[in-house]
């Protein structure tokens, strides 16, 4: 299960940018997950529940954005929306398609005392 990493990475992000900005609490977490980015949200949220047990980020609630996947299709010469990899494009059904979002995972906003 790599989601616990990446639990542990973005703790690892939290406590940094506490001693950077003096923050002692982390009340709510949110992230920006795209659905191609092969992480399963539910354990995500178990994943976050445990690694910050004991941290300034014990309690704190995970707010999960889930970004859409988009690609770039080289035939029709636009962007189109895709729900998983390989997919054909939903326009002209060609297969020659570039991702440009959706496989990203990011800290959006923290909200802190």
């Amino acid at each position: 299960m790599h989601e616990m990493s990446l639990c542990e990475s973005i703790l690892q992000v939290i406590e940094q940018s506490a001693a950077n900005q003096g923050f002692t609490r982390v009340k709510t977490v949110w992230l920006e997950i795209g659905v191609l980015a092969a992480v399963e949200l539910e354990a995500m949220r178990f994943g976050f529940d445990v690694v910050t047990r004991g941290s300034l980020a014990d309690g704190a609630k995970l707010e999960i954005v889930e970004l859409p996947g988009e690609a770039w299709c080289m035939r029709c010469a636009k962007t189109v929306r895709v729900k998983q990899r390989f997919d054909d494009c939903p326009d002209c059904g060609g297969y020659q398609l570039q991702l440009t979002s959706g496989e990203e995972m990011r800290i959006k906003e923290l909200e802190v005392e």
